[in-house]
């Protein structure tokens, strides 16, 4: 079967990766699948065309039901569509938006959300027959083995003779307003003047130009925050190896890939506590959710002095990722699925 994959994929971001381990469990069961950027279309007309052509598709598949699902609905082909989390925490809002997702829902096949709180979350704002199911993404990491820390610290500009004694808090986003790149760094400033040995690096891929240029402004009228330049994924990895743990300040998330892919690598997590992390971080159990700057403070040097709670924190973090967000269960659920659009 050749299956269209539509999905909003800026280089670097959890939506890309996501979308391209999805298209390689469909592939792997044998069906072709090819994978386009939604931001390629200006209407369902464009995708109406590119439907056209030969060889033909006989099924279709969209993350985000607005973004993607919208794309999807004259096709004359079936189709089935995952959850992003801007669909149940931004689009529902708006009338235009969630009339198209329950028409989308209504004629999908299926639909898949990551957690079990973003199918409640779905199904008590749209109106959707019972064709839900959920899949938690799997995380599959891997190391870039000649990546210099020293030479990452030293290009994002931190500068220590200490380096061995450094802590550096990682804050892993594309650089767009949701992400709220900006929300920790006063407080972080007042603490890395008390501490110059901890540190907080942000970095990730430009989505919003004009965001990033008032990051970047921030950033240099700071101390103790630097920017840093996306990494290839690989040694974005090595580098959270690196790091002493892994934030998150977003003001909405679906699933953060940053953080699961953290846990897996052994990296406490400190995470704001909004929904899409809360299902995801079992506070004091396998992460750190905080609610203020203040409290991340807080947290942050507790996590500092507490090798017990890093510990603790770690091995859960490690046994959640193992039991929960298994690749092969992943790819057991997508080929099942797809199946479905025969």
């Amino acid at each position: 079967m050749r299956v269209l994959f539509l999905a909003c994929l800026s280089p670097k971001t959890g939506n890309c990766t996501t979308a391209e381990r999805i298209r390689n469990h469909i592939v792997a069961a044998g069906h072709t699948c090819v994978l386009y950027d939604t931001r390629e279309f200006n209407s369902a007309s464009d995708v109406s065309s590119l439907m056209t052509q030969e060889p033909r598709f006989e099924a279709a598949l969209a993350i985000h039901l607005f973004k993607g699902g919208r794309l999807l609905l004259d096709l004359g082909v079936p189709f089935g569509v995952v959850f992003g989390g801007t669909d149940v925490n931004e689009d529902v809002k708006d009338e235009h938006k969630r009339a198209v997702m329950e028409e989308v829902l209504r004629k999908a096949r299926f639909a898949v959300a990551f957690t079990d709180a973003l199918k409640e979350q779905a199904e008590a704002l749209l109106v959707c027959e019972s064709k839900i199911y959920v899949q938690p993404q799997g995380i599959e990491t891997k190391v870039a083995l000649n990546f210099s820390w020293s030479d990452f610290l030293h290009c994002t500009g931190v500068h220590t003779k200490h380096v061995e004694n450094l802590h550096v808090f990682l804050l892993v986003c594309g650089l767009r307003r949701v992400k709220d790149p900006l929300y920790l760094l006063e407080a972080f400033e007042e603490w890395h003047s008390q501490n110059p040995l901890v540190v907080l690096i942000i970095i990730g891929p430009v989505i919003d130009p004009v965001f990033t240029a008032e990051v970047e402004e921030s950033v240099k009228r700071s101390v103790g925050v630097f920017l840093a330049a996306d990494l290839s994924q690989e040694e974005l990895h090595a580098a959270m190896q690196k790091s002493f743990a892994l934030v998150n300040s977003s003001l909405s998330e679906g699933m953060s890939a940053a953080i699961l892919e953290a846990m897996d690598l052994g990296l406490p997590v400190l995470a704001r506590d909004i929904p899409g992390n809360a299902a995801i971080v079992e506070h004091k159990v396998t992460g750190l959710l905080y609610s203020s700057p203040q409290e991340f403070v807080s947290m942050s040097r507790k996590l500092l002095d507490d090798r017990e709670l890093q510990e603790r924190l770690v091995r859960n973090g490690k046994n959640y990722i193992t039991t929960c967000h298994n690749s092969m269960k992943e790819r057991i659920t997508y080929q099942k699925l797809v199946e479905t659009l025969h």
